[in-house]
């Protein structure tokens, strides 16, 4: 497993991440015994980059993590990300409201407790505001327990992950260097982030996590234009009758693209995110041990070839098919 530096911190990571939403739920039927064998198998391949959330299953990601680090004793080596979920439930961020509102500083110390509770650590490596708006770059309540946090150790790092297709939103807050890192979604369909937003990162030392470069499993190649989610699976909000046809036609387009190379699609998706040199970690979601030894097999140093990247730079596709979810749901 090859690593990269995280920022400004004096921290280096494994370039494949481990992403825990699906663990916590949402994507599925949850099965608590092999989530754990995938997090055991992610740490025997090199991995010591975990993302979680306090709201992925209410905490039982954060849990599951918690219970595989601890059998591990390998708290120190291991880079445990977790996010803050914003107050009112809103996800993507509404300009209109006010941080204090939002993040207050009294629901961040909240929400850190607990989540160090659940991860049955002291501390995080770094702790998230899991949504952002340019707005509140004005207001200081939020940065001024973040900071406070890290000054007892309860928080090494701080960051934010970024609205859902919005990448230039992160830029005031990027050149400000008040932040650690963002998280932020980039793949071969939605690329937007490397116009400005990474050359930026780069310049201010800002980490960059990568997430979705899957694009929900869209970038897999197992979607069919007929296939039926689960129940539980929110994918079934996003990927909608029309959006999931034309998904599976960008996706053949690709495919033809990749004929002669001897390498999957899913192994170019995670190596066009690392072909970046912003990047710090890409984060895929791997509930599987199988998946995890697939994905953690592309951190071999390897590069794609020059025209092959250009090539799959042409498939940029902006769009934006997430659903809004606030606590009424979707």
């Amino acid at each position: 497993m090859n690593h990269r530096p995280f920022g400004k911190t004096n921290r280096s990571i494994s370039e494949i991440g481990y992403g825990s939403w699906a663990i916590g739920g949402m994507w599925g039927p949850l099965d608590d015994a092999q989530a754990k064998q995938s997090l055991h198998q992610a740490i025997e391949c090199g991995v010591n980059f975990i993302d979680t959330a306090a709201v992925y299953g209410d905490g039982h990601s954060e849990q599951l993590i918690g219970k595989v680090v601890q059998e591990r004793r390998k708290r120190e080596q291991i880079f445990i990300a977790t996010k803050v979920m914003p107050k009112n439930y809103q996800w993507p961020a509404r300009e209109k409201d006010p941080a204090n509102e939002v993040f207050p500083r009294a629901w961040i110390r909240e929400m850190t407790e607990r989540s160090l509770k659940n991860l049955r650590s002291d501390y995080v490596d770094l702790q998230q505001l899991h949504v952002w708006t340019p707005r509140w770059l004005q207001e200081t309540e939020w940065l001024e327990e973040l900071r406070q946090l890290k000054e007892e150790g309860k928080v090494r790092a701080f960051g934010v992950s970024v609205n859902d297709h919005d990448a230039d939103s992160a830029m005031s807050l990027v050149a400000s260097g008040l932040i650690d890192s963002i998280q932020i979604i980039y793949n071969i369909f939605e690329q937007r982030p490397a116009e400005r937003l990474f050359p930026l990162c780069q310049e201010k030392q800002v980490a960059v996590i990568v997430r979705v470069p899957f694009d929900e499993g869209g970038l897999t190649g197992v979607l069919t234009p007929t296939m039926t989610f689960h129940k539980k699976d929110w994918r079934r909000f996003y990927f909608k009758p029309a959006h999931l046809r034309e998904t599976c036609e960008r996706v053949e387009i690709v495919k033809k693209i990749l004929e002669g190379e001897s390498m999957t699609l899913p192994e170019v998706a995670l190596r066009f995110c690392l072909a970046h040199p912003a990047v710090s970690t890409v984060i895929p979601g791997m509930r599987t041990p199988a998946h995890v030894t697939s994905n953690c097999a592309v951190s071999d140093g390897r590069s794609l070839s020059e025209g092959l990247l250009k090539s799959l730079q042409a498939q940029a596709w902006p769009r934006n098919f997430y659903p809004n979810w606030d606590k009424e749901g979707l």
